[in-house]
């Protein structure tokens, strides 16, 4: 698979190192590169950008057709509370942007300092949470979770990342504010 990864900071790096351990091909690009060619030459889409850059990238390329994965966290700036919740959420805005793209909320609970490490805390593997309304979309992603040595947990429709957003938004809470640190990582427990 050829993964585009738009943004290439801590997080899009990271990731992109990650999948660079995998069998699938991954470009991470600068928000201001030629994102009409990355997204064209593209089968997966990360976006791997603060929420806010979402509306700057919609008009740059023809996502029609793409799998768009949004790992974004709305926080406010201040880091004091989430931009969107409650009735909506990052993930379900950006796809208003992306109409006809299938867009996919993951990742998001997860630090970058993980991506260079084994994908573990506490000798298990970290879980991402994964929420999409196009079923092939959803699997795709937690495939490429699993191959990097995840563990994909199918966290139902979109409208869950509702509920996956504040999750990320907590744990950056525990790790930053809290000082719990970055080697941390929220998991769903299940027999």
């Amino acid at each position: 698979m050829n993964i585009a990864i738009i943004g290439n900071g801590n997080i899009g790096s990271g990731l992109a190192g990650a999948i660079a351990k995998t069998s699938h091909d991954v470009t991470a690009y600068a928000r201001d590169a030629d994102l009409a060619a990355a997204v064209r030459g593209a089968d997966l889409v990360i976006l791997a950008t603060p929420y806010g850059a979402a509306a700057g990238l919609a008009g740059k390329a023809d996502f029609k057709g793409k799998v768009v994965v949004d790992l974004s966290n709305p926080i406010t700036e201040d880091f004091s509370g989430l931009q969107v919740g409650h009735d909506s959420s990052a993930a379900e805005e950006i796809a208003k942007l992306l109409p006809g793209a299938s867009v996919v909320k993951g990742f998001n609970t997860i630090f970058a300092q993980h991506y260079a490490g084994g994908m573990k805390v506490g000798g298990a593997p970290i879980q991402t949470f994964v929420a999409a309304d196009d079923d092939a979309a959803k699997k795709m992603v937690m495939s490429l979770a699993t191959d990097m040595g995840l563990e994909a947990v199918d966290a139902g429709p979109l409208k869950n990342a509702r509920y996956l957003e504040p999750l990320g938004f907590l744990n950056i809470q525990f790790g930053y504010v809290l000082g719990k640190g970055t080697e941390i990582a929220p998991v769903w427990r299940h027999a």
